[in-house]
């Protein structure tokens, strides 16, 4: 038994023994997946090896929890499902990954290479249906090039810009034979990411700094995908520049740093939309002009010269043509600028960041919990934060429990905030948040929710409860989509067309009992502080509490869409 747990070299076996090997050789220790007919010979390898397999409820939860593992490790996810709707079903995980750069490795079954094309049983063409929502692609009909895909498959979901890659293997080749042997060097012709900047644009970036009276440093992901935070912190006190933070940067620098002005955006704080606005310079690193972020473009920091650093060379000059374009990996730059603004002194900008204190000053964050009224899900976030003392890895879905957690949740260091940025997927928080506690068992992980997301996604919290993967997750539940219902009041007259949820059809409790969780709820305000304290001491199973929150609250500030970011609405009574 302990022999077959080792990768055979040069033995006959199958293509389905081959790939397992190669995942084995490529490090994985944990896949998330469904079996299915096409990709069964794949299965009965994985039953001796080493690594574990994680049995999803739905391909889209084994995709989900995959990318929830890649956003919390730093490692590529691996997700497996059969063919036809199997596949299919991963395209949502794998477009959202794709999007958000999360290093991921799908591996789907297909039906025999004799039968492809000719509408058999559960075929469909996955690598046509996932090439515009995967970083590359793959379709084996060779098993003797299952290990030199697999390397390949790997170090491009890892490497350049992260994202997803896809093998696709008909059963034929599964169950052909072969030999397994160690990838071979990788040899990818036209595949080079460029990781340094150049040296000329570094110092006319450093030069045109220099000379700002208003800078700002404007970062988001790459940040967090490079490992680029403590070069971001470093150049940023060095030169002394304010620093923005995107939904999908949260945490690149400390949100307790005094450069640090938080999240800009169609939901960001006042400070960091407007300084981004009035800013001579913008330094955007490891972001792509989001239009979340710019709203009209043609509106967006018009007075700024723009410095745009990006691992991607199709993001520069996509939205806004830059001043002056960087290709380079975020943390090498950032190395970059660091070692070229040497021995200058800090910026004398003091002019500026009095400026910014005092927007901070008169333009907070706020909401208004009464003691008697109903429970403000900020009040939710802000209490779970305290009693965590912060020191969580948050997972939210998609709406505006999102906006809250990402503007009430002070966050410290890296890879301590998962969600769907880009593409903006319902039900990606609660499978995302087993996917990152399975790969970070000793973390505390705790998933915010709302209650259109979570009934899109909940069934896998049976997978938690089985593979006791004791997440936790609060569900706000406010009986709607609460940020469909919230533009329908603000754009459409109030016309609530299809947004509401009918809640009392539905029991949280009694539902997260039924899939073997702990089931909480509170109601007022004063149950939020016991029920979310009884929720952590709770470790041997998934917990859900249900916050019966404003049903009328609304995320604020907020840019409309497509609007200027001159023209922020601070709450419901302001026309600023």
């Amino acid at each position: 038994m302990e022999a077959s747990r080792k990768p055979p070299t040069m033995t006959k076996i199958t293509g389905a023994q081959s790939i397992i090997s190669s995942l084995e050789h490529e490090g994985v220790d944990l896949i998330f997946g469904i079996p299915g007919g096409a990709i069964l010979p794949a299965y009965d390898p994985l039953y001796f090896s080493p690594i574990r397999h994680v049995m999803a409820r739905h391909e889209q939860g084994a995709g989900h929890m995959a990318a929830g593992y890649a956003w919390a490790t730093g490692r590529v996810g691996v997700c497996m499902a059969t063919s036809g709707p199997g596949a299919t079903n991963l395209v949502t995980p794998l477009a959202d990954a794709l999007m958000d750069s999360v290093p991921m490795v799908a591996i789907t079954g297909q039906v025999p290479t004799h039968a492809v094309g000719n509408d058999a049983f559960q075929e469909a063409y996955t690598i046509g249906i996932t090439m515009p929502a995967t970083k590359h692609n793959y379709f084996v009909t060779d098993p003797d090039d299952i290990p030199t895909v697999v390397h390949q498959a790997f170090h491009l979901a890892s490497s350049g810009r992260p994202g997803p890659v896809l093998i696709d293997l008909p059963k034929d080749v599964l169950n052909q034979e072969t030999e397994w042997r160690p990838p071979e060097d990788l040899d990818l012709p036209g595949y080079k990411p460029t990781m340094d900047g150049h040296p000329r644009r570094v110092k006319e970036a450093i030069e045109m700094l220099a000379r700002s009276e208003r800078p700002v440093l404007y970062v988001g992901g790459g940040i967090i995908k490079a490992e680029a935070s403590e070069a971001l912190t470093r150049f940023a006190e060095m030169a002394n520049i304010p620093v923005v933070t995107t939904l999908m940067g949260r945490g690149a620098i400390s949100d307790d740093h005094p450069l640090c002005l938080g999240m800009p955006g169609m939901h960001g704080n006042y400070t960091a939309i407007t300084s981004m606005q009035k800013c001579d310079v913008l330094l955007a690193v490891g972001v792509r002009f989001d239009d979340r972020v710019t709203g009209d473009p043609q509106h967006f920091a018009v007075d700024a010269k723009v410095i745009h650093a990006d691992i991607d060379p199709a993001e520069i000059g996509k939205v806004r043509q830059p001043d002056i374009p960087i290709v380079a990996d975020a943390r090498r730059v950032l190395n970059q600028f660091v070692k070229a603004w040497g021995d200058r002194p800090a910026l004398a900008n003091q002019e500026w960041i009095d400026t910014l204190r005092g927007w901070q000053d008169e333009y907070p964050l706020f909401y208004d919990q009464q003691p008697d009224g109903p429970i403000k899900p900020q009040f939710i976030i802000e209490e779970l934060a305290r009693l965590t003392g912060g020191d969580a890895i948050l997972v939210a879905g998609v709406g505006q429990h999102q906006m809250w957690a990402s503007q009430f949740w002070k966050f410290d260091q890296p890879r301590r905030w998962i969600n769907s940025g880009g593409l903006g997927t319902m039900g990606f928080a609660v499978p995302a948040a087993i996917g990152a506690k399975a790969g970070m068992p000793d973390e505390l992980v705790y998933a915010v929710d709302g209650d259109g997301c979570f009934q899109m996604t909940f069934q896998e919290l049976i997978v938690a409860s089985a593979y006791k993967i004791p997440v936790k997750v609060v569900v706000f539940n406010n009986d709607a989509h609460g940020m469909v219902k919230q533009w329908q009041k603000l754009f459409y007259g109030s016309r609530l067309s299809s947004s509401l949820l009918n809640s009392e059809v539905v029991d949280y409790v009694k539902l997260a009992e039924g899939m073997g969780c702990i089931g909480l709820r509170a109601e007022a305000p004063e149950e939020v502080e016991p029920t979310l304290e009884k929720s952590l001491s709770i470790d041997d199973r998934p917990v859900v509490v249900e916050m019966v929150v404003d049903r009328e609250e609304m995320v604020f500030p907020m840019v409309p869409a497509g609007g200027s970011n001159d023209q922020v609405i601070l709450g419901p009574d302001s026309g600023d």
